[in-house]
């Protein structure tokens, strides 16, 4: 696949840039972590080349200097917030990501249960967290805050929180997800710290949208596309075209509060240190797209695949319509249509002249196999074999005997009381192991699975979300017609 983001140059740049906003403010700085840490799939889909886990090398790289702060908020606590990519509430994100930071060596000092208004799950979490030896602090809605910063930045304001104490120059402040309280943590510290003579700053860090590439290049828009649930919108900085004479692009949120971060700032650290909402960040990601055409291609391809998940998801109760209108403007102004992908169309076309539910999938040398609906193999399961057996040059014949599947299928229907009659693709990945034993045929595809990874596939109906897990795993992009493939209500 053609490349169009150098990986290795964006973590030389990104370290060095960060090692100097650390210099800048006198040796310590709090860092707000924005976006996925772990699994930043998004940016490798508008980004072909970017490691999902970039983020996480480069603090592997600086790890004796860094500490972690995991946020969470005590409101998502008890609404019991979702991460939807993950199917997890936010509590147990944040479990999951303190054990992934410890495994890699990675120092995580404290928890923050921030807009703390005695939720009672809140303190039961923070209970458990406690029973486990972890350090736990609570922190309020901010006094005064947004206008008065006379109260905000004092001890009735930023002063009535708890200080964390942190040891290590570099202090990550993160959190499962947005709307945690990352950047009140990080203002709270600062006073703290300041007020006990310590030297100290703030910088944020977030992928997207890229600062200096244009507004409406495509990977600026798939960000607007991704975030369409929530309205965010690219704008130009206005700060920052007034200060430098500059263009960069920043968004609305970001630019609506930077007055209020900057005066709030100024207090603290006495001096201005930011003049526009572009200064506070650091990402370098712009300085490493190697290819801006593949850049583009990917991107554009990554907003339809969007439109066919915010239409999914508005089918499934998931959403409201104002998603999908915000999309339809997007691409309106991109001048494209769902049926542009070509895979959609291939998917359609195949399930009209079958009568049958199908997957298609891209392969990486762009050709497209499809995968229909059979009597025992769901649509998924046969389109990942059919793929397995082009990408490993195998002629059209069956790979899993009657007698392997069967059974599975019988396990599932008559002991588990499944109410599907198709074998799901994990059925049928098992099945295809247990064959790879004696057939030299199903060991080839097992052995070709890697190569599905960055693959695109579509479906012609909304899939059970253990299909859509699995395509998922394997690292394929999936996208879906907004359609339930019967109508059954609690299945569906």
């Amino acid at each position: 696949m053609k490349k169009a983001f150098d990986n290795e140059k964006y973590l030389k740049l990104q370290q060095k840039h960060i090692q100097e906003r650390i210099k800048m403010f006198g040796g310590k700085l709090y860092l707000e972590l924005g976006g996925k840490l772990f699994d930043d799939l998004h940016a490798s889909r508008v980004l072909p080349g970017f490691d999902p886990g970039v983020k996480i090398k480069l603090l592997e790289k600086m790890k004796d200097n860094v500490e972690i702060i995991m946020c969470i908020s005590a409101n998502h606590i008890e609404k019991n917030k979702i991460r939807a990519d993950l199917g997890l509430s936010y509590d147990d994100e944040v479990l999951r990501l303190i054990d992934k930071f410890r495994q890699l060596g990675l120092l995580v000092s404290s928890i923050v249960i921030t807009l703390f208004k005695g939720q009672s799950s809140a303190i039961k979490f923070a209970q458990l967290l406690r029973n486990r030896g972890e350090k736990v602090y609570f922190h309020k809605y901010t006094k005064g805050y947004p206008n008065d910063i006379d109260v905000i930045v004092s001890d009735e304001g930023y002063g009535a929180n708890d200080y964390i104490e942190t040891s290590r120059p570099l202090v990550i402040v993160t959190a499962p997800g947005p709307s945690s309280g990352k950047l009140a943590t990080c203002l709270s510290q600062l006073y703290h710290e300041h007020k006990r003579g310590i030297k100290a700053g703030y910088a944020k860090y977030e992928t997207f949208p890229i600062w200096n590439i244009p507004l409406k290049h495509p990977v600026n828009v798939a960000y607007e596309a991704a975030t369409a649930d929530i309205k965010d919108v690219n704008m130009i900085d206005p700060y920052h075209f007034n200060h430098y004479g500059k263009l960069a692009v920043n968004y609305n949120r970001d630019i609506e509060v930077f007055p209020v971060l900057k005066n709030i700032l100024k207090k603290i650290l006495r001096k201005d240190v930011y003049y526009s909402p572009t200064d506070m960040g650091v990402n370098m990601a712009g300085y490493a797209i190697v290819d801006d055409k593949t850049a583009q291609e990917a991107s554009l391809r990554e907003i339809l695949r969007r439109y066919y998940s915010y239409a999914c998801a508005y089918k499934k109760g998931q959403t409201s319509y104002d998603a999908i209108d915000r999309m339809k403007m997007i691409l309106n102004e991109l001048e494209l249509s769902p049926n542009d992908l070509d895979i959609a169309k291939a998917a359609k076309k195949a399930s009209k002249e079958s009568g049958k539910p199908c997957v298609a999938i891209k392969l990486r040398d762009e050709k497209i196999v499809v995968g229909k609906s059979k009597e025992i193999i769901s649509a998924p399961g046969a389109a990942v074999l059919n793929a397995l057996k082009t990408i490993a040059k195998i002629e059209d014949i069956p790979l899993i005997s009657d007698e392997i599947l069967l059974p599975i299928l019988k396990l599932k229907t008559e002991v588990l009381k499944s109410t599907s009659s198709h074998l799901s693709l994990d059925d049928v990945l098992i099945a295809l192991s247990i064959m790879a034993i004696k057939s030299n045929y199903a060991k080839r595809c097992l052995e070709a699975i890697p190569q599905l990874k960055t693959c695109e596939a579509h479906s012609t109906f909304i899939l059970q979300p253990a299909d859509e897990s699995t395509l998922k795993k394997l690292g394929i992009y999936l996208s879906s017609e907004p359609q339930f493939l019967n109508n059954n209500l609690f299945e569906n």
